[in-house]
């Protein structure tokens, strides 16, 4: 890719081979990173025209609205392609219980990688 092209205004998502976009979210309220998931041009136009995130589950294979069985949606404030346009970052509005990760807590990243005697492990936060 050109810095020309790094400079465009055209709209091309650039998806890898298993047409798929690694997706950061982000709390709109605070700014952290709540989550990484995917989307396929799908999900991706599905956010675009509704203004709720959407995703492709790699694991199940199928196409999932955020929250649509916890109820914890996702309302997109702002969405922002990198340099690259192939990876997207989403700032969000969490509805529901105000969380991203399926095990209830606000976001999916609350292990810190520790060192330890027997090398490296997971403290949570």
């Amino acid at each position: 890719m050109s810095k020309g092209d790094e400079e465009s205004t055209a709209f091309a998502p650039r998806y890898d081979d298993h047409g798929l976009i690694p997706a950061i979210v982000t709390d709109a309220k605070d700014g952290s990173v709540v989550m990484l998931a995917y989307m396929n041009a799908e999900a991706l136009r599905l956010t675009l025209e509704t203004g709720e995130a959407h995703y492709w589950s790699r694991s199940r294979r199928e196409l999932w609205r955020k929250g649509a069985t916890s109820g914890d949606t996702q309302k997109v404030i702002d969405i922002r392609l990198d340099c690259d346009q192939d990876t997207v970052l989403l700032s969000v509005a969490m509805a529901g219980r105000g969380v991203a990760c399926h095990t209830g807590r606000h976001s999916c990243f609350y292990r810190r990688v520790t060192p330890s005697p027997q090398g490296y492990r997971l403290e949570i936060i």
